[in-house]
């Protein structure tokens, strides 16, 4: 994904921050998280709860009159009222001391009850920092609402509120079945000044599986969209993209335009890795993801040929933890994967986010070749976030030597570092932090890379990074690097002065 397409993707939110310089912000002001890649089903117990409302056909149908009526006329009488306005008064966090002003700021998205007693799904970008929310449902009566759970990794949040009157709510499908080519509705209130509060358009699912976009300094880790060029415009975040069934598929996120507004070009979050986090969101406010212990990348032209595929698809695993999940499983260094629990895998974003989507315990089949011939083993899951803590440093990152450049504050790559984060050791500087308003705050770099080049330069260390900054001093042209992601992909960034 080049530079100048990344840098123009922006969260579909409608905000009010810092008066007289929002021009310069707007493409930093992005939703905190991750994300993820094609997604598993929960448990079925989790998606009782859900009520179908929606029974639509994907043909024009005639009513009393013999008027012939749009197929998509159903889908919106039934799913329509359970979009909601959102208005959150945020902290004004993270913002440079020159633009900083004091009180709070404004900013409007959208969402949509998933249970009639009052849950409501949203974006975390939405809802984040928000010292006060509040609801507008399609009756016109406003609420106030607590944040129930969020989960900047994924951008998805859950809020709540006590309503005093009947609640439409969506029922949730299945965005493992998409296929390029279906139907997709958007609801949601574009424009919050202009009263356009529940705007109905109408595209199709451009593509799926879209990753590695750049949403500035806060780009979602897990990373898995859903393209449509149904109309998405700010304002939308946290709304519902809908099949032609009136089942949520995605939830809407993002856009990518030169001008800020809609050229066809969306993305919406898949609702399977919405299903398999709402329940924790609601139980204890956090999420638990599924743990493998493995560093993948993609499977290259020539590995494929090698390995006998049908086309360049799979995970190559580069390396598996000792007494990790994988490991126990009998996953070996070299194995191609190219199904998880039921899915065919195409490529690493995926792999990881349906990892994160299963839970401990899990006994999942994952299919591979090893050698050219195809296996199947049955993997019993880990708990990530139990990982992560039983691996914390002995040294804090404080005690460490930091060295800042380009609004990246940089470590050198230790392999300490690399086992108390998880990542796999290479030789180069470890992202720690992203400064706002900085050229690195509109790269699409995230914390936890690793850099490994910087134009055309190996890094080992900050003291080389220190070498090469000196040289650099003044250019404006742009500067390559190469990366090594928080999930092991090898990948070219680049910074622009």
């Amino acid at each position: 994904m080049s530079g100048s397409f990344n840098n123009s993707i922006s969260p579909a939110k409608k905000g009010h921050k810092w008066l007289g310089v929002v021009s310069l912000l707007v493409i930093g002001a992005v939703f905190g998280l991750v994300i993820a890649s094609s997604f598993d089903l929960p448990r079925h117990s989790s998606a009782q709860v859900y009520r179908n409302i929606a029974q639509s056909g994907a043909y024009p149908t005639v009513d009393n009159n013999g008027s012939v009526q749009s197929p998509f006329v159903g889908v919106v009488e039934k799913v329509q009222n359970a979009v909601v306005n959102i208005s959150a008064r945020s902290r004004e966090e993270n913002v440079p001391w020159w633009f900083r002003q004091s009180g709070t700021s404004v900013s409007s998205g959208s969402g949509f009850f998933f249970r009639e007693d009052g849950y409501i799904l949203t974006n975390n970008h939405v809802v984040k920092n928000a010292v006060k929310l509040t609801v507008r449902t399609a009756t016109g009566f406003r609420y106030d609402a607590k944040l129930v759970g969020a989960d900047p990794q994924t951008d998805l949040a859950v809020i709540k509120v006590e309503p005093e009157e009947d609640i439409t709510a969506i029922s949730f499908g299945n965005s493992n079945n998409l296929k390029v080519g279906d139907w997709a509705i958007a609801i949601g209130n574009p424009f919050p000044q202009q009263g356009l509060d529940r705007t109905v358009t109408v595209g199709v699912i451009s593509a799926v599986g879209r990753s590695q976009l750049n949403f500035g300094r806060e780009t979602p880790y897990y990373q898995y969209y859903i393209q449509t060029d149904a109309s998405i415009n700010p304002g939308n975040s946290g709304g519902p993209l809908l099949n032609i069934n009136g089942e949520v598929i995605g939830v809407n996120a993002a856009i990518s335009s030169p001008t800020g507004g809609s050229v066809g070009i969306g993305f919406a979050i898949p609702i399977n890795l919405a299903r398999a986090i709402v329940p924790d969101l609601i139980a204890s406010g956090q999420v638990h993801r599924g743990w493998l212990g493995i560093y993948l990348d993609n499977v290259t032209e020539r590995e494929a040929k090698r390995q006998g595929l049908d086309a360049v698809r799979g995970v190559v695993i580069d390396s598996v933890f000792a007494g990790s999940p994988a490991e126990k499983a009998g996953i070996r260094n070299g194995d191609v994967v190219i199904g998880f629990n039921g899915q065919e895998i195409n490529d690493a974003a995926q792999l990881s986010v349906l990892v994160s989507t299963v839970k401990n315990g899990d006994q999942i089949p994952v299919e591979l070749i090893r050698d050219g011939v195809r296996q199947s083993v049955v993997a019993s899951i880990g708990d990530r976030e139990s990982y992560l803590s039983s691996n914390k440093p002995e040294v804090e990152p404080d005690d460490f030597e930091v060295y800042q450049w380009m609004g990246l504050e940089l470590l050198t790559f230790t392999e300490e570092i690399a086992d108390a984060v998880a990542v796999k050791y290479v030789p180069g500087v470890f992202v720690r932090r992203i400064y706002p308003g900085t050229p690195a705050d509109r790269s699409s770099i995230t914390r936890g890379t690793i850099i490994m080049q910087i134009d055309n330069v190996t890094i080992k260390s900050i003291a080389d990074v220190e070498q090469v900054a000196r040289k650099l001093r003044g250019s404006s042209r742009r500067i390559p690097l190469i990366v090594q992601e928080p999930d092991g992909t090898i990948a070219r960034k680049v910074l622009r002065p």
